[in-house]
């Protein structure tokens, strides 16, 4: 007889199969048996049919095809005998899914097999119909299923349950037929039948309002009582899992009550009693235990407020959290998480061990329990935790330093009780794992250091003892040298001594030196250097005596191959060299910076094109488009998208502090002429006022002309181009000063007022004027009128619009609104589209009336037609 024809035995082709020792030998024979089967259901063999569908399923469980069996299942399931039909039903689970066609052809066979005389046989059509159920036959075989839940024997009521829960699933209209039979199951004394139904009208009330509140009024104490009888059952060996009754029925009813609970009062008192009991008897040392437990704190924070009850399943969280096993402290954790929003003062009496959970080994655990730590911290408890947090930073593993500085530098940043304790707190983050601190947080730690003159001193010295121990940290780094380059004469002075510090004595050379490390260092990258140049230039300003050397350590960058660095090198080494007159201004201290709208755009709440610098367009730190500047005067931009402007208002941003930005500008559309953005540029640079309008063709000539060589820097208010011809030196590019007219503009008004903004407590009008020379460009004198008798004080007014348009807002004559009184402010408007789109704007304001802060905003459509 051929070894695999259709008479071969199961158990041979099994065997057959694992003797192979090769995937082509076990492909081979695979393929040999299924061309026996195709045979054999060629020829109709109804003798050996439901062995085929025996090695068909065996096979399609390795992983090969047998669609070609499928009708054998059905064939099998109309036959009269059980064998037949229980290979057949077997099949159809395997074979099929709900999403085949051919299935439809089944759902006859299972209402005459529901209908049948044979326990059993209707048990296998139960047990198919729970597995592939489709919509379609779920309305059609529903009826069948309902009557069988009273059916006499358990197990076909059991299956039946089991059925119906699938069809509600696919069918949740159908719910309401199951209302009543599911309720009688809650009688029922047998555990397997009473598990089912439960299960059973727990996802009935998930589907029908109208089902939940039958369950609330007339189960719910059956309930409660089911429970509290099992709860307190003796020993019974048939349902026992580790001394405890039926775990997983106590789970069902627990899962049950929950859902009965939530939103209900009264029911919820119904269940109080019995909660508490499981609660505070459940053994804990074993698995089952713990799983009633934590289904039990689930449900007591489900239900409706019962202070006591709450403090207690916390209680059991807690002990959760000292268990040896992994699982278990990871759900406690979650379910601590979901308990905060409902009871915060009780979970934060484990804030011990949830702090302890964070040291674990186990990665899932230390995250989990980092998450839970932020949630917890507040202004009462946040120095003790971040003293903790940063201890373990110092010996935590590489893989979770990332996730652990993050959140120290967000709780310091969010809970800081005073600015001191801030600063020393980020300068040990940033000496333990400055390579993880983002580059907003930093950033955001210089805001705060300018924002506080009394600290400057105090600092700069910490930051000086902290580099010395730890220069592998790029990011202190870059901190402490910008604050050395800014301080410098205080870090020398010794000025600004606390009292809680000790004297230091470090000369200007040792200034100089750690500058000079910083820039030499093997970890520092172009960045770093960058602002390690500034700083020296700074330096140099702040001690003349330095400057020989200082010049000496800029100038070994000339060479350098970081086009970057090579042009500051020179444009600094002829600061430090020719221009000794205005090195004082160009490199003067940098202004304070509004941390609030700092804050505001680090959210990225504050809308892209806004500025409120008082110098040129080009100084605006958000985005809007910047033109190409003239090659020359791009010497003195120092790669900045933002240069420094040290007599600018306090809105100016980061990028203004640092003048340190290496990415490449690119020209946009709608930018302005090349040699007036250079102008800018240059006046934002030396602080020296509004630049008059220059010509285009004058890109190249004597870009800085002033009326007196000997003038003070910060009296200069005009600037023109005088020769078409490009300068004969790089090097010459700050000279050849020399008096020029102011330039006039011819303006003239003839466009309507209009009301831009009108609120209950403020009102702004725009007047126009548009410049005869310049058709694209519009002036705008917006008027803040106070509509209130009180006094808004800090108001701030941002604008931004769209590409199309540039923006440039002046400060205002004022950042205090008197009552009933009114401030002005100008702004330019250039729009590149003249003629061919509207001028529109979107305005925030921002001030305080007594203290509370008031933000409105609004969107400005009704600007006059032609502008």
């Amino acid at each position: 007889m051929n070894p695999f024809s259709s008479g071969t035995r199961l158990s041979d082709m099994i065997r057959a199969i694992r003797a192979s020792k090769t995937a082509a030998e076990e492909r081979a024979v695979v393929r040999k048996e299924c061309a026996a089967i195709r045979a054999s259901i060629n020829e109709n063999d109804q003798d050996y049919r439901h062995r085929d569908l025996a090695k068909l399923m065996f096979i399609h469980m390795l992983g090969y095809p047998t669609h070609f069996g499928q009708m054998e299942c059905l064939k099998l399931i109309a036959s009269p005998g059980f064998p037949e039909k229980r290979i057949g039903y077997l099949g159809l689970m395997l074979l099929l899914d709900e999403r085949q066609e051919v299935l439809m052809l089944v759902t006859n066979s299972l209402k005459q097999d529901l209908n049948h005389t044979n326990q059993y046989i209707v048990g296998l059509a139960l047990c198919a119909l729970g597995n592939i159920c489709s919509a379609e036959m779920a309305r059609d075989l529903a009826p069948e299923v309902e009557r069988l839940l009273q059916f006499r024997d358990p197990n076909i009521r059991k299956k039946a349950a089991l059925c119906a829960i699938r069809i509600i699933r696919k069918v949740p209209d159908l719910s309401e037929n199951f209302i009543n039979p599911s309720a009688a199951l809650l009688k029922e004394k047998h555990h397997g039948v009473l598990i089912t139904g439960v299960h059973l009208c727990t996802e009935i009330c998930k589907v029908s309002s109208e089902a939940l509140e039958y369950f609330r009024k007339k189960c719910t104490e059956g309930l409660v009582k089911t429970l509290r009888d099992i709860a307190n059952s003796p020993y019974s060996p048939e349902y026992d899992v580790a001394g405890i009754t039926d775990p997983f029925l106590h789970i069902r009813l627990l899962k049950l009550l929950r859902v009965l609970g939530q939103g209900d009062a009264e029911a919820s008192d119904c269940m109080n009693d019995i909660l508490a009991q499981v609660a505070s008897k459940t053994e804990s040392n074993k698995n089952a235990g713990n799983a009633i437990l934590y289904e039990c704190v689930q449900t007591i924070m489900s239900i409706e407020e019962n202070g006591g009850l709450r403090v207690l399943a916390i209680n059991i969280l807690g002990k959760f959290l000292s268990n040896r096993d992994n699982n278990i402290r990871y759900v406690a954790l979650n379910m601590l998480m979901r308990s905060l929003t409902v009871d915060s003062q009780a979970v934060q009496r484990h804030r011990a061990t949830i702090l302890e959970c964070v040291k674990d080994s186990d990665a899932s655990i230390q995250k989990r329990a980092l998450e839970l730590i932020y949630l917890l911290v507040n202004e009462n408890n946040v120095k003790p935790l971040a003293k903790e947090l940063i201890e373990y930073l110092e010996v935590s593993e590489q893989d979770f330093k990332g996730d652990l500085t993050a959140k120290i530098c967000s709780i310091v940043e969010k809970f800081a009780p005073e600015k001191i304790w801030y600063i020393d707190q980020m300068l040990k983050v940033l000496s333990e794992a400055g390579t993880y601190v983002k580059e907003d947080v930093w950033h955001a730690l210089i805001v705060v250091i300018t924002n506080a003159p009394d600290l400057h001193g105090y600092t700069v010295r910490a930051l000086y003892r902290a580099l010395h121990t730890s220069f592998e940290q790029e990011t202190l780094v870059r901190v402490a040298i910008w604050c050395i380059g800014e301080y410098a004469d205080l870090l020398v002075n010794n000025a600004g001594m606390l009292d809680l510090e000790d004297p230091i004595t470090v000369t200007e050379s040792d200034a100089v030196d750690v500058v000079e490390t910083a820039i030499k260092h093997h970890t520092s990258d172009v960045t770093t250097k960058a602002m390690s140049l500034i700083a020296l230039l700074k330096i140099s300003s702040r001690f003349p005596s330095c400057s020989e050397r200082v010049k000496s350590i800029i100038g070994q960058n000339k060479g350098s191959f970081v086009l970057e660095l090579q042009q500051r090198s020179l444009e600094f080494s002829s600061v430090i060299q020719k221009h000794q007159n205005i090195r004082s201004a160009l490199v003067e201290r940098m202004p304070v910076l509004d941390e609030a709208t700092f804050s505001g755009r680090r959210a990225g709440s504050l809308p892209a094109a806004v500025s409120t610098s008082g110098k040129s367009p080009l100084s605006i730190p958000n985005g809007v488009a910047k033109a190409a500047p003239a090659p020359l005067v791009d010497l003195l931009d120092l790669g900045s998208n933002d240069t420094p402007a040290p007599t600018s208002s306090s809105n100016n941003f980061l990028q203004d502090l640092l003048g340190v930005d290496l990415t490449q500008p690119s020209a946009q559309p709608g930018a302005m002429q090349p040699s007036k953005a250079g102008a800018d540029i240059l006046m934002d640079l030396l602080s020296i006022g509004t630049p008059a309008p220059v010509q285009n063709g004058s890109a190249n000539g004597d870009l800085l002309s002033i009326q007196d060589n000997n003038a003070p820097i910060a009296s200069m208010n005009t600037i023109s181009s005088t020769s078409p011809t490009a300068p004969s030196s790089m090097m010459d590019l700050l000279d050849g000063f020399g008096p020029t007219p102011p330039k006039s503009e011819d303006k003239s008004a003839a466009y309507p007022s209009i009301v831009a903004f009108e609120s209950s407590s403020l009102k702004i009008e725009f007047n126009f004027t548009k410049q005869s020379k310049n058709p694209q460009t519009i002036d705008i004198v917006a008027n803040f009128i106070n509509l209130t008798p009180s006094v808004y004080t800090d108001f701030l007014f941002q604008a931004a619009v769209p590409k199309f348009l540039q923006l440039h807002l002046d400060p205002a004559s004022s950042n205090s609104l008197p009552a009933n009184g009114n401030i002005k402010q100008t702004m330019r408007v250039t729009n590149s589209q003249q003629g061919k789109k509207p001028i529109v704007m979107r305005m925030r304001v921002a001030y305080k009336i007594n203290g509370k802060d008031v933000l409105e905003e609004g969107q400005i459509n009704n600007f006059p037609r032609g502008l």
